[in-house]
């Protein structure tokens, strides 16, 4: 028996399918006393490596997901197969709810899946300096944090974390933001939807409450630090970003991705937002799914197969 437990465990021996995917399922990136292992799988093309790596983060308001499972709007089978077919290996990541944490541990656990990929790369058959990080909605949210938070950042060494493979370069190359949020101070006044009533005894917290451990108010520097356009800032040298966004988003406004976009633009980065119109949050009332998906991938293989 080990005692403490190890912060992160090598990898699962991989499951190849019948295309020659190999497949590695629960891979335990971090631990921590008291929670659930984080973790995550990965999905490597046939064919020769070591491939370019993309991390997507599920949504769920911090509140909820699941890293096997994208929006229910979009098929397994065709983000995983779009995925595939670009010939970029796959990690999909959970990350610590915010119940269990309060910010910044999800942003932690996202930078500790990163290091993990790189620390593994020659045993999962990837190339750990090619990584992009994909997102939707919280996921989103934490993808732009991940492409923005670096060594230059103001605490950087508290947003960095020391979960999992405690050190080392957390950098992407490329993020694509889904209706992520990008400004917590902002769309405090912005009134949430109203829900179907909950089943007896249950309750769904506010999630940028739960996210913060408290409201913007009483928290203001907190609220400051877990907004991506706090750190899109002159010399900050952003990775690409691409940010799809439904116009008639009633959770997560449209102008949350303007916002970010107009910041990195001011920062010196390239950042690409892409308007979805008559969208809803996950992009519900697009007639065209498959082509958001297809564009997001594009924008990453080009990304990770450029040259640095």
């Amino acid at each position: 028996m080990t005692w403490p437990p190890p912060p992160f465990q090598s990898p699962v021996i991989p499951v190849t399918d019948g295309e020659g995917v190999r497949h590695f399922h629960g891979v335990t990136y971090a631990t921590t006393p008291g929670f659930r292992p984080r973790l995550l799988d990965v999905r490597v093309p046939a064919g020769e490596g070591p491939f370019p790596v993309v991390v997507w983060i599920h949504g769920g308001g911090w509140l909820d997901g699941d890293r096997r499972y994208p929006p229910p709007t979009v098929p397994v089978e065709l983000l995983h197969g779009a995925v595939a077919a670009a010939g970029l290996a796959l990690v999909s990541v959970d990350y610590r709810h915010s119940l269990e944490a309060p910010f910044p541990a999800q942003l932690h656990d996202v930078k500790a899946a990163i290091r993990y990929v790189r620390k593994f790369a020659a045993v999962l058959g990837v190339d750990g300096d090619r990584i992009g990080v994909w997102g939707e909605s919280a996921g989103g949210h934490l993808a732009a944090l991940a492409g923005l938070v670096g060594p230059h950042s103001t605490d950087a060494a508290a947003l960095e974390g020391t979960h999992g493979v405690g050190s080392g370069d957390t950098g992407v190359r490329a993020v694509v933001d889904w209706y992520g949020v990008s400004d917590l101070t902002s769309i405090a006044d912005h009134p949430m939807p109203e829900m179907p009533p909950l089943p007896a005894g249950m309750d769904f917290p506010d999630p940028y409450t739960a996210l913060l451990g408290g409201t913007e108010t009483d928290r203001p520097a907190l609220a400051r630090a877990a907004s991506p356009v706090t750190y899109a800032t002159a010399g900050s040298t952003p990775p690409p970003f691409l940010l799809i966004h439904g116009t008639q988003d009633g959770l997560v406004p449209y102008s949350q991705s303007e916002q970010l976009a107009e910041a990195l633009t001011r920062a010196g980065g390239q950042a690409t937002l892409r308007p979805v119109e008559g969208a809803d949050h996950i992009f519900l009332g697009s007639p065209d799914i498959e082509a958001i998906v297809t564009e997001s991938v594009t924008f990453l293989t080009h990304h990770l197969n450029a040259k640095a």
